[in-house]
Order: C-alpha cells, then structure tokens, then sequence
C-alpha cells in the first residue's frame, strides 16, 4: 500500500510539520493503491457504486469561493464536484486513513487515542475549479471543544502549480488562529502581512503533512487533467462537539490509545 518509512524520516517529518507547518512524504504510496483510490472516487461520484451515505459539493462554474452552494449533495454523474466528505464510510478509503504508516505519525502527535474529523477529496476538474482564499481549518466555525492540528494529504493525481495546487504560508500556524471564528483569513490581515506563499506541487502518491491552523490556499486548475487529493483531518480521541443548535458530532474512532508510550507525543 504504501512504501517503507524508516522511523528517523516519520520523525523528521513530524518536527518539519511542528517548525513549518507542513512536511511532505514524497513517493509515500504505492501506485497501484493510488489507482484504487482513484478508481473508487471515480465509482462513488458516477454512481457505479452505491453511496454509503456521502457528502457531495459541486463546483462553481464561475470559479469563484462566494458562489459554493451548499447543501445539494449529489448532483449527477457528470457533475465537477469540489469536494466529497464521508470517505470514512467507504472501505477501500477508511483502509487508507487507518493503515499503520499513518497511525505511527499519528502517535507521534496525538497522546492517546485518535478520531476522525473528516475524510475528504477535494478535486478540481480540468479546466476549472474555485479559487480558494487563504484559510484556516480550526476555530469556532468547526464546533470543536479545541482546535484540531494534524491532517494528512494524498495526491491522487500529479498536482503542479497550474492544477491549483496547496499554496502555504510556511509558519504561519504558530500565530495562532487570524480571527477566533477560523476559517477564511481576513482579507485585511492578508493584505496587512503580505504573505509569500510556497507552492507545494506534487506528484500522484506524494503525501502532506498539514497543520490545520497553516494559512494554506489554492487556485484553479488550469491544465486539461483532474486535480484530485484525499484530505484526512485527526483529532485528539479527547474532543469533544460543542455545537448547540442541533445533537452534538461524534467522531470515528481511528485508533485506540496505546500503551506503548514509545510512540507517545508525551515522551517527544
């Protein structure tokens, strides 16, 4: 599934992500599991196979963030989605997410068990695909009773800069979140700070490293071929929902806590 990572590179990693923000774990997966990947996604938004009870967001056709709608869910086969949640629900992804490659960076972080927030591909069809502004995935917006930090990114296609590849403010999570509500990064603040973005390219089967405070955007994709990544965001086995106008989240348990404090982020 995924190729043989030495333990000094799971940890270079991990204190590249801590300094940064972001490390990257090139030539990661296997391409045959790729491909699988790719093939189900594929399955899942055609319609071949059944929906296992999935979240689905077209894309816009303007291109641009303010015109998402939300709320529709599946749309078509010959829909350009921008994004399908859920991916947990689906074998073949869950088995992905969950395999003990990613466990052991996990452990890395994460002191005792570790859930799931969410599963997602976020993909941009030839051609098209949202410019999307800078942002953070934490704050009052996620409902959370403390932010999330670890999420881990598979490109399922090459990702060049001219697919709207993940551009990344390198250390920018450790200010803290831009606005207490998360999400989009005030337009004035950006402007304020004047960031200067690295593009983070990739080639099919490249893994990311993200923190999810990383003031992290993308722009469209302007080659002729999809632009697709598999996005898992972990949680402290700890957190909890906080939101109130309807019943509260629970989250997927990935990985039970361990005793093997090894491994443990208390002892990093």
């Amino acid at each position: 599934m995924s190729r043989t990572v030495p333990p000094e590179e799971l940890d270079e990693a991990v204190a590249c992500w801590r300094r940064d923000g972001y490390a990257r774990l090139p030539a990661f997966a296997d391409p045959e599991a790729i491909t699988a990947l790719r093939d189900r996604y594929v399955a899942l938004t055609t319609g071949t196979l059944p929906d296992p009870g999935l979240f689905f967001q077209p894309d816009t056709d303007s291109g641009r963030y303010e015109d998402l709608v939300f709320g529709h869910g599946w749309a078509g086969p010959d829909t350009p989605y921008r994004k399908v949640e859920r991916l947990e629900r689906d074998p073949l992804f869950f088995a992905w997410l969950s395999q003990p490659l990613f466990e052991q960076l996990a452990r890395r972080v994460f002191p005792g068990a570790v859930s799931l927030y969410r599963a997602t591909v976020f993909a941009k069809a030839g051609g098209t695909g949202s410019n999307i502004p800078y942002h953070q995935d934490g704050g009052r917006f996620w409902g959370l009773d403390r932010d999330p930090e670890l999420q881990i990114w598979t490109a399922l296609d090459d990702v060049p800069a001219a697919a709207g590849c993940l551009e990344v403010v390198p250390e920018s999570h450790l200010a803290g979140l831009a606005s207490p509500m998360g999400g989009l990064v005030p337009a004035a603040l950006v402007a304020a700070r004047s960031p200067v973005p690295v593009p983070l390219s990739a080639r099919a089967g490249d893994v990311v490293l993200l923190n999810n405070l990383l003031w992290h955007r993308s722009g469209p994709n302007t080659t002729p071929n999809p632009r697709r990544a598999f996005t898992v965001c972990y949680l402290d086995g700890q957190t909890r929902c906080t939101r109130k106008r309807r019943a509260p989240r629970t989250f997927t348990a990935v990985w039970p806590a361990t005793l093997d404090r090894s491994l443990s982020a208390v002892d990093r």
